[in-house]
């Protein structure tokens, strides 16, 4: 083998070997990007997944919560009513008091006015 044939055939050698590595840093990228691509499609998934779940306890608290609230209005406006009652009942006792004691004092000072 001349001198020639030696550094054709590094040359060869060198051309494969620079092709192969390209092959395969190529194909390399093409299933690391691919890889992550699926792992982003399961993490979008799960994320969504949780976000709808927090959502629907959300709105299950939600409804608890304006349930409660309108359990206690009902019953604010239930002692609220009651209270308004029992002032309109002392209201009118105070009331009848005081015709009692306008006529004890006309009977006691007379009518002089």
């Amino acid at each position: 083998m001349s001198e020639p044939q030696v550094w054709v055939f590094m040359a060869l050698f060198a051309t494969f070997a620079f092709a192969t590595l390209g092959i395969i840093s190529t194909n390399f990228t093409r299933i690391l990007r691919a890889e992550i691509g699926g792992l982003r499609g399961e993490l979008r998934g799960e994320i969504d997944g949780l976000r709808g779940e927090m959502n629907a306890r959300f709105d299950a608290s939600n409804a608890r919560l304006d349930a409660t609230n309108a359990r206690l209005n009902a019953e604010f406006a239930g002692l609220r009513a009651e209270m308004n009652a029992r002032f309109d009942a002392v209201h009118t006792k105070i009331d009848h008091l005081d015709s009692d004691v306008t006529a004890l004092t006309r009977r006691v000072m007379g009518e002089a006015g």
